[in-house]
């Protein structure tokens, strides 16, 4: 196992070899931009997932979290990694996610997976602009009425995200834009 400054700084490298893309992208906060973090050509990558797993337990072993999840698609591999690698260390830690919207059949949650009341809970997100799409899913889970002790994001694209969530939330990033080579739009 790799040491969490090692873990980190391979998990870098492999999302700028395989995430990042140029050219002109719409992103989901309608903004325009040149370049575009696909962290999905990343997440399914297993070194990827091990890795995010060590550096999702060394952000947060220390926050006394019983679950961690976040808005679909992004932050399922990023629950998944986390609880694995909390299961391999010896400590229980539940995921979920959280839908767009409540399906139309079945027992039509809005969160899956187990989110226990009362849990201290880690919202996860692959990568955020302006943060609307993890206060989406912190409003489902303080609804359900878990506590948010921690947003983590993989990448923050340094558009708002902190500015929006430092206020009421303990928010880690991972990576900075920066940390790629890349200057926020301003």
């Amino acid at each position: 196992m790799l040491m969490a400054s090692e873990a980190r700084k391979r998990l870098l490298e492999l999302f700028k070899a395989r995430a990042v893309q140029f050219g002109q992208f719409k992103l989901t906060s309608g903004r325009e931009s040149t370049y575009y973090i696909n962290s999905k050509k990343a997440l399914f990558c297993s070194e990827v997932v091990a890795l995010l797993g060590e550096v999702l337990w060394d952000l947060t072993r220390d926050l006394n979290i019983q679950a961690i999840g976040g808005l679909e698609v992004g932050a399922i591999p990023m629950a998944t990694a986390a609880v694995l690698q909390y299961h391999l260390k010896g400590r229980e830690l539940e995921g979920f996610f959280v839908r767009k919207q409540a399906k139309a059949h079945g027992s039509q949650e809005l969160v899956e997976g187990v989110l226990p009341r009362g849990a201290r809970v880690a919202v996860v997100d692959d990568v955020l602009t302006t943060a609307g799409s993890v206060v989406q899913a912190i409003a489902a889970v303080e609804q359900a009425g878990a506590e948010v002790v921690a947003v983590i994001c993989i990448v923050d694209r340094l558009e708002g995200a902190r500015e929006r969530l430092t206020p009421k939330y303990n928010f880690l990033p991972i990576f900075t834009i920066r940390d790629f080579g890349i200057e926020p739009v301003q």
